[in-house]
């Protein structure tokens, strides 16, 4: 029995033992993750900044006062009530994003460096929004973003926190603004579609008058080409006309004088007399008979001195002429 008593006594002390080793080492050894940052006080006074790898202290004097990340955190910034230049309450909400620079000052300079940063975030778009009219929050959102990321730039630099930016998230104006704004935007889509189809009338007229501008200019042009064509080929015929009368002379000419030119003219000049002359009875009922209407001869030899000038050609003899023989 006391031998029992005295192994469970040792077993006892022994745990004991291995729970101070446990604790012991514990409070001599920390391991700081990448990323983070350890801020170490000695008997309640700042020591140093502990940064990722692994650390040794003193135990019962040093110990890990305040655990700080430097990696980048969002921070959603609560929805609030703000009101624009023209008197429109409006709720908004965003996300801020931040990151510690000094671990230390954002332990010590100031309580609680995430709830700081919210509440500036807020007291800055109210500010910013309050510069704004209602219709301007919707189309300034990159201009109230920057004005809120200065306003708490400044105020965050001695909590060694950077801000690096603030993205509004949601914009919600009162439901009877929401109901003008549907108004005025339906108002407007209907204005922009009268007047887009003014401008297409407008510009169908333009092509209908342009392609009827085009059309005459293509007819007056085509029968402006017309006349031209036919005063040329009308010319051109004149000019064959009188290449070929001109030829025909000078073959007249040519066989004139030639020998028995002249006879056969005379006999040419009769036959076509006196076809002539019996057409002329033909078509009318009164005929105008000149008095040497028997004289053929006579008006050959006539006609031959038209021809051949200034030669004395001796008039064939006949009956009824009373011309000498030759």
């Amino acid at each position: 029995m006391v031998d029992d008593y005295s192994s469970v006594m040792s077993w006892a002390v022994s745990g004991a033992i291995l729970l101070l080793v446990i604790i012991f080492l514990s409070r001599c050894v920390a391991i700081v993750p990448t990323q983070s940052a350890y801020i170490v006080e000695r008997l309640g006074k700042f020591r140093g900044v502990l940064h990722a790898g692994f650390h040794v202290l003193i135990p019962f004097f040093d110990r890990v006062a305040y655990r700080r990340s430097l990696k980048e955190q969002v921070l959603d910034v609560p929805e609030q009530t703000c009101i624009t230049r023209d008197n429109v309450s409006v709720s908004i909400d965003g996300v801020l994003f931040l990151q510690v620079l000094s671990p230390e000052k954002s332990a010590y300079g100031i309580s609680d460096y995430e709830w700081g940063a919210i509440q500036l975030a807020q007291t800055a778009l109210r500010s910013a929004i309050g510069k704004l009219e209602m219709d301007k929050t919707f189309e300034e959102r990159a201009r109230i973003n920057q004005e809120v990321v200065e306003a708490l730039d400044d105020a965050t630099a001695a909590w060694g926190v950077k801000v690096l930016r603030y993205e509004i998230r949601d914009i919600t104006p009162p439901a009877s603004v929401m109901e003008a704004m549907e108004k005025q935007m339906r108002a407007e889509r209907e204005k922009r579609a009268v007047i887009a189809q003014s401008e297409g009338n407008m510009q169908s007229q333009i092509n209908l008058a342009e392609g009827a501008k085009a059309a005459a200019i293509a007819e007056s042009e085509g029968l402006k080409q017309a006349m031209i064509n036919k005063a040329e080929g009308e010319a051109a015929q004149i000019r064959t006309v009188a290449q070929a009368t001109a030829d025909g002379l000078d073959a007249v000419a040519m066989r004139l004088d030639a020998q028995g030119g002249v006879a056969a003219a005379q006999l040419r000049l009769a036959e076509a007399y006196v076809e002539k002359f019996g057409e002329l009875a033909k078509k009318g009922t009164t005929t105008i008979i000149p008095a040497n209407v028997g004289d053929v001869a006579g008006m050959v030899a006539t006609l031959t001195q038209i021809l051949r000038p200034g030669e004395g050609l001796s008039k064939p003899s006949g009956p009824g002429t009373g011309a000498p023989q030759a």
